[in-house]
């Protein structure tokens, strides 16, 4: 046994040894082994920044080595506070090191903690604030060159670019970051350097796996895209020129009507406007589509969204003012448009600064509605306003006048033009048996046109429009000089007309007045030369001069492209000791007559009932207009039109004015007398810009008055901001049209924060002082 013990303390001597021996030859590199597995070690983790804002990248780097002899794969793992936010798997050679770089976005405040492989940091994420880069963004654009204007449309999966222009407006060397954000999620980040002056555009691809609207930004450029099935695209189809009303058109032979969106498979399809077409009140020509093909029929291939829009002309008849109908038992008729000498924006002159002074307007209309058809409605006459155009109208008065006059008689009321400021209340009988015809009719280029205004049958004299002069000094005035004849027996001088104004097409008015500023600024035009005269009549005394007549009594402007009679008295007009009465009727505007009669029997005596309705404010159509302003707030309305106090209602387009006149207040028809029924309406109205309205934007504010001087009004002049119009504003105009507000500029910011810290200083003294009081 102590053998055998001896035997086995040698072994283990010998054994020792011998590892001895290896580890130490091992070690000088005697004795090669095998090669050492891959083995990986993570340091140095770094985050940068460690403050940042929003949707701003951060970059967070480790240093990866590889310890072992071999080649192999680490799979590095991102995580963020405890979730794994990215990885990478990188191949590494023995002893072989890499960096491990992630980039992340967070889209919330707050403190985050990111890990790579043990090794821990922590980064904070703060709100965004206005950016301070002189980098700026401008110009989304969708590659080849195809603006953003309108949405871009795709199909699902399809890849979309859009790209942006950055310039650097600074004098040095600056960055920024940029954010594709799509549906409110981050989509991509990029970040960009530029010299001063320098400019690069920035690109971004993506796509969309869901159909209908998407909504992208880029920084502060925003804009929106479409997806819509596969193999189909939009077509719209729009018209522009002469009104809103909707024009019917065909694509490959269906009938659609302006303004439609279409959804087609992608092909060929022949699109057709109808010229001419023709409104109520108007006839338009077709004038050429928007990229400049003058045909109405045209062929297109639809392989993208695309928009049509259609340009009419108005060759005849008028689209402007609120449009009158009355109910005639079966339907509502349409019968004219209403106070067009209510247009705000009559031009006077210009003043020696070269600022334009505005004159004129009336609101008042008198309207004869046709007995023979007006027809009660469960008890009451109905009448409607419709705001049909792309117009304000500030409503003041509304109500019907029933006259009981001599079945022998006719009765006619007067109107209005810019310049005459009276109310024309009157209401003058006529015979029906024993009107004159004028000696002779003459028109401004001497030419005999007593045919046309001998009988109302449709032909009416010729007219032009003072606009379409060649020059200031030289206008060529629509004028018709009339002889009466001896009527120095007559008691009552009045006339019958029945004619209509043709406005025209609006360009040649803005070519009149830039041509007129034009000459004005080269000093050809004398201080205080009218820029469109308003109409006049004038009558010649008994030396052959022409005297103009007073602006109450002036010749009234015509209805616009609805022929109307009305009456004028020239009682008193003329001097006294003239024999050859002769008047001269002169206008800047394209007026033309389809008759015109002398009556010289005295006055009748009439019964005149005025009758009030119930007025209600109702919305009709929803309206694309980008009118701004306080409007009247829809429903009951009465109180606001029963007397002319500037309390006005006021509408835009889509709006409705219904008047419901009480047949049960009017009283029974006597024998051998008839009936007739007028409608009188006090009306301001307001075109947007670009459409005859020059000198004021397009919302409710400023207001007109009865008292102002024209419109726009001097600083001198206001609207009646009493006790009484506060209350009216605030009880009724509650119904508020806004345009988008653009963001706040760092100075608009600055100034709110100021004008609130002035607000809580005031608040604090006031009650400091009221508990020094107690």
């Amino acid at each position: 046994m102590a053998k055998l013990k001896a035997i086995l303390v040698i072994d283990v001597l010998i054994v020792a040894v011998a590892a001895g021996v290896y580890f130490y030859l091992q070690a000088e590199g005697l004795i090669i082994a095998g090669p050492k597995p891959a083995e990986f070690t993570v340091t140095n983790l770094t985050i940068n920044p460690i403050k940042a804002e929003e949707f701003e990248p951060i970059t967070i780097t480790a240093n990866l080595t590889n310890i072992g002899d071999e080649p192999g794969n680490y799979v590095g793992n991102l995580t963020i506070n405890n979730v794994l936010e990215d990885n990478q798997t990188i191949l590494l050679e023995g002893g072989e090191s890499t960096i491990l770089e992630f980039t992340v976005v967070q889209q919330t405040e707050g403190t985050y903690t990111a890990e790579i492989g043990g090794l821990t940091g922590t980064f904070e994420i703060t709100p965004l604030s206005p950016s301070s880069s002189t980098i700026k963004l401008e110009k989304i654009m969708l590659p080849p060159y195809e603006s953003w204007a309108t949405p871009f449309e795709s199909w699902i999966n399809d890849p979309i670019f859009v790209s942006a222009t950055a310039t650097n407006t600074g004098s040095e060397t600056d960055s920024l970051t940029l954010r594709l954000i799509i549906d409110d999620q981050l989509a991509d980040v990029k970040r960009i350097e530029l010299a001063a002056g320098a400019s690069t555009t920035v690109e971004f691809t993506f796509n969309s796996t869901t159909e209908g609207k998407h909504t992208f930004t880029i920084n502060n450029l925003s804009g929106t895209f479409l997806i819509v099935p596969t193999g189909y695209h939009t077509l719209i189809v729009a018209r522009t020129g002469g009104g809103s009303t909707p024009v019917p058109f065909t694509v490959n032979g269906k009938t659609y009507q302006t303004k439609s969106e279409i959804l087609l498979p992608v092909g060929e399809y022949q699109v057709v406007m109808p010229s001419p077409f023709t409104t109520e009140t108007a006839v338009f020509e077709f004038g050429t589509w928007q990229d400049g093909v003058t045909s109405p029929a045209r062929t297109i291939n639809l392989d993208k969204r695309t928009t049509l829009v259609a340009t009419f002309i108005l060759i005849s008849g008028y689209a402007s003012c609120p449009s009158l109908y009355y109910w005639n038992g079966t339907d509502y008729v349409y019968v004219t448009e209403v106070s067009n000498a209510g247009w705000l924006g009559y031009m006077d002159y210009m003043d020696e600064n070269g600022n334009i002074v505005f004159s004129g307007g009336n609101p008042w209309d008198t309207i004869k509605l046709d007995a023979s058809q007006l027809t009660p409605k469960d008890g009451n006459y109905d009448v409607i306003l419709k705001q049909r155009w792309d117009e304000i109208f500030y409503m003041d008065s509304a109500y019907m006048v029933v006259v009981d006059h001599p079945a022998n008689v006719d009765v006619y009321s007067t109107m209005v033009n810019c310049v005459n400021k009276a109310f024309p209340g009157e209401i003058y009988t006529v015979s029906k048996t024993s009107l004159k015809t004028p000696v002779s009719a003459v028109n401004e280029k001497g030419e005999d046109v007593l045919p046309q205004i001998a009988k109302i049958d449709g032909i009416f004299t010729y007219g032009n429009n003072g606009l379409e002069s060649p020059a200031w000094d030289n206008i060529t005035l629509n004028q018709l000089t009339l002889d009466l004849g001896d009527l120095s027996d007559a008691q009552q001088i009045k006339l019958v007309i029945n004619g209509m104004v043709d406005w025209g097409p609006a360009q040649p008015y803005y070519d009149w007045i830039d041509g007129f500023k034009a000459a004005y600024a080269e000093g050809l035009v004398p201080n205080g030369t009218q820029i469109s005269p308003a109409p006049y009549m004038e009558v010649m005394d008994g030396n052959g001069n022409w005297l103009r007549v007073p602006a109450n009594r002036q010749m009234p402007t015509p209805s616009d492209y609805t022929a109307r009679s009305f009456a004028v008295d020239l009682t008193g007009l003329f001097p006294e000791d003239v024999r050859d009465y002769q008047i001269r009727i002169t206008n800047f505007w394209n007026v033309t007559f389809d008759y015109i009669g002398i009556d010289t029997t005295p006055q009748e005596n009439i019964t005149i009932q005025k009758i009030n309705a119930a007025a209600t404010l109702e919305q009709i159509v929803s309206s694309p207009s980008v009118v701004t302003g306080n409007f009247t707030r829809y429903g009951d309305i009465t109180q606001l039109l029963s007397t002319e106090d500037d309390m006005f209602v006021i509408g835009m387009q889509g709006d409705q004015v219904a008047l419901q006149f009480p047949t049960t207040s009017i009283a029974p028809l006597q024998d051998g007398m008839e009936r007739d029924f007028f409608l009188f309406v006090a009306c301001w109205f307001k075109d947007p810009p670009g459409n005859w309205g020059y000198q004021f934007d397009f919302t409710v504010n400023p207001m007109p008055f009865r008292n102002m001087t024209g419109f726009p009004y001097p600083d001198t002049e206001s609207y009646p901001y009493d006790a009484a119009h506060m209350q009216y504003l605030r009880e009724y105009n509650t119904r508020v049209r806004t345009a988008p507000n653009p963001p706040l500029s760092s100075l608009a910011t600055w100034a709110i924060a100021i004008a609130i810290l002035v607000a809580v200083v005031d608040l604090g003294v006031l009650v400091y002082f009221k508990k020094r009081r107690q």
